[in-house]
């Protein structure tokens, strides 16, 4: 992003996981856009320092009910 401004991304999700998101981003008082933006950010930052994944077993499917 050279220009510095925003892109545009179709996401799908499923609706318990919209709802998990919703409920995060009203705790944080965020929009829905705004959370996933910061959890992706964050990620990326992690990233970034560590050199690797937050995880090493990132691709292991995780145990959660959304």
């Amino acid at each position: 992003m050279a220009d510095g401004g925003k892109k545009q991304v179709p996401l799908r999700l499923s609706a318990k996981l919209y709802e998990a998101i919703a409920a995060w981003a009203e705790d944080d008082f965020r929009s829905i856009n705004g959370q996933i933006e910061y959890l992706l950010t964050e990620c990326v930052k992690q990233r970034k320092k560590n050199g690797k994944y937050v995880s090493d077993t990132i691709d292991e499917p995780l145990d959660l009910d959304i």
